[in-house]
């Protein structure tokens, strides 16, 4: 049974866009389904920034389908885009790739040892499999498919036969100066502000303009196969359209209406499908929100094709926290798939769902992963326990399940900061693991690391992957009998009450009052004093008694959260290395 997102008394962003998109429809098409879209081109990895182009309309989408309605969600794969430049840093290209710059997406070779067909292909592979995982229903268009096969053929002839008026629509904008083009994919990648660029084929690429007129159309070459052609004829009535390659020295002479290996320039291929699709919503990049810019632009050029522009709400940037260099293998570019290896899926469904779109967020690679986790298993009790706002009610529903259905969860969700932890001291021993984990609530121990799966192997993993090597931990392998020599009382009696009560609070909850309770009860206060009935140096003593524990442990200040270090040492190994 899926769990309904709470539209009623919300004022959750997507209800608010469902209730604006379906009345929207109804207008422009009624007892029609519904249509947005989303556009990536995969011209290299598909990054968490991309991924707001597709979520938002996923989300607006989904809770259409709540509501009863046919929806259609379109993803355009923009793989007829042309490849602008060698990427930096993908694994199994070189610098031979430069030869195939202005050709199709569709055209390039994959990298070495890619079991697909092609450049677009063998990107667009992992961009779909994190949308199943991620519970992302769409319809697919390849660009190239609905070019070549001649689908688009009547709108690119009626684009030809009105280039008078799209020009005069691009002229208005030509002369103003707006900010400089910026094109996709080419910003480098700033770990504190990863910008969730235009979805797709939005980069910087001409008009249409030439010495021999205004034409939007262009044409692929016909010998070397790339786009740096120019138009220099075209008759509206035979479709006969003259071009030169610029890059070979080809030229020939083609008929349009039988042509196929071509598309429309940028600024006019999106309003096209606009209309041809009937598209009520779709989101666009900060880019598209300039003076000149292609949703700005779109909306005017639309109504030469008799369409109507879509709801379009612009999204701001995805930040990436700490994202660590050993695990940026992919050009250095964090992707779904990158996340979706350190996190659930519903964890990363929340990201996207609680903030509006035009509110900028992180996504956390490094130690705030925990506290990320801590606050989303707070709302998941807050749910369970009925004490929710509507509003972070609506985003919970939306995380963890879609109109079909709930997403596939893990049974027995335990702290992720607690199972990074146990994944750190363990090194992936799964019967050590295991041992460790039922010892948590001894009262209801761990059948099988299969209850705390998937959420363990995504904790397991943002360790190896994440922590760099300095900062994992490593248990002692023999007393620390210099630091132990060196104790005074006061250190000494610490140990002392540690151990003694170690075998009677053998769990985490337990381990956790006795870890804090022996500096209170050195002080003289009871172990279950709370922080107001206790004076301040007792927060320095407790500090003082911790980093003691830790260097007899690891051989350092800090480390894994103590009770969790405890359980995972084991007792005996704790009592030889606290001198017992």
């Amino acid at each position: 049974m899926p769990i309904v997102a709470q539209s009623t008394e919300t004022t959750d962003w997507v209800s608010r866009f469902a209730d604006e998109v379906i009345e929207e429809s109804e207008r422009r098409a009624p007892g029609k389904p519904v249509v947005v879209a989303s556009g990536l081109s995969p011209s290299g990895p598909i990054h968490l920034g991309n991924l707001r182009e597709v979520m938002t309309p996923h989300l607006v989408a989904d809770e259409i389908r709540r509501r009863g309605h046919t929806v259609r969600h379109l993803l355009s794969w923009d793989d007829y885009d042309r490849y602008r430049k060698v990427p930096v840093g993908i694994p199994g290209i070189d610098d031979s790739w430069a030869e195939h710059i202005g050709k199709p997406l569709t055209s390039v070779p994959a990298p070495k040892g890619s079991e697909h067909p092609n450049w677009a292909e063998h990107f667009k592979a992992v961009m779909v499999e994190a949308l199943a995982e991620l519970g992302v229903e769409y319809d697919g268009i390849s660009q190239t498919e609905q070019y070549t096969s001649g689908v688009y053929r009547d709108q690119v002839l009626f684009a030809m036969k009105h280039r008078g008026d799209i020009d005069a629509i691009l002229d208005q904008y030509r002369t103003k100066k707006g900010p400089a083009k910026k094109q996709q994919g080419q910003k480098p990648v700033d770990e504190a502000e990863l910008e969730a660029a235009e979805g797709s084929g939005a980069a910087a690429e001409d008009d249409g303009s030439s010495a021999a007129g205004y034409y939007p159309y262009k044409p692929y070459c016909g010998q070397c196969e790339k786009d740096l052609t120019t138009v220099t004829s075209y008759d509206d009535e035979t479709t006969e359209l003259a071009y030169t390659c610029s890059a070979c020295g080809f030229s020939e002479t083609v008929r349009l209406g039988e042509f196929n290996r071509g598309k429309l320039v940028w600024k006019v291929d999106w309003p096209m499908r606009w209309a041809y699709e009937g598209v009520i919503f779709e989101p666009s990049g900060v880019d598209h929100s300039s003076p000149g810019s292609s949703f700005q632009v779109g909306g005017q050029i639309v109504g030469i094709f008799g369409g109507k522009q879509p709801i379009g709400p612009m999204y701001a940037f995805v930040g990436i926290s700490g994202m660590a260099k050993m695990s940026s293998s992919k050009g250095g570019v964090p992707t779904p798939a990158d996340a979706l290896q350190i996190m659930e899926p519903q964890l990363l469904r929340w990201l996207y769902a609680r903030r509006r779109p035009n509110q900028s967020f992180k996504i956390a690679f490094d130690q705030e992963i925990q506290r990320l986790y801590d606050e989303w298993d707070k709302l998941a009790g807050k749910v369970a326990d009925g004490s929710v706002l509507p509003a972070d009610a609506a985003a919970y529903a939306r995380a963890v399940g879609t109109a079909a259905g709930e997403l596939p969860r893990t049974p027995r969700p335990m702290p992720y900061r607690t199972l990074a932890s146990v994944a750190d001291i363990t090194a992936g021993a799964e019967d050590q693991t295991l041992r460790i984990l039922s010892e948590l609530d001894p009262e209801n121990p761990l059948a099988s690391l299969d209850e705390a799966r998937p959420r363990l192997d995504k904790a397991e993993t943002w360790i190896n992957t994440q922590v760099p090597a300095e900062e994992r931990t490593v248990v002692r392998d023999e007393p620390d009998v210099d630091l132990l020599k060196s104790l005074d009382d006061q250190g000494r009696e610490s140990l002392r009450l540690l151990l003694d009560g170690l075998e009677q609070n053998w769990s985490l909850d337990g381990l956790t009052h006795l870890v804090y309770g022996v500096p209170k009860v050195q002080a003289g206060f009871p172990a279950d004093a709370t922080a107001k009935e206790l004076p301040s140096e007792i927060k320095v003593a407790q500090r003082t008694f911790f980093a003691l524990l830790y260097h007899l442990l690891v051989g350092r200040d800090t480390g894994p959260r103590l009770p969790t270090l405890l359980l995972a040492v084991g007792q005996d190994r704790v009592r030889k290395l606290l001198g017992a």
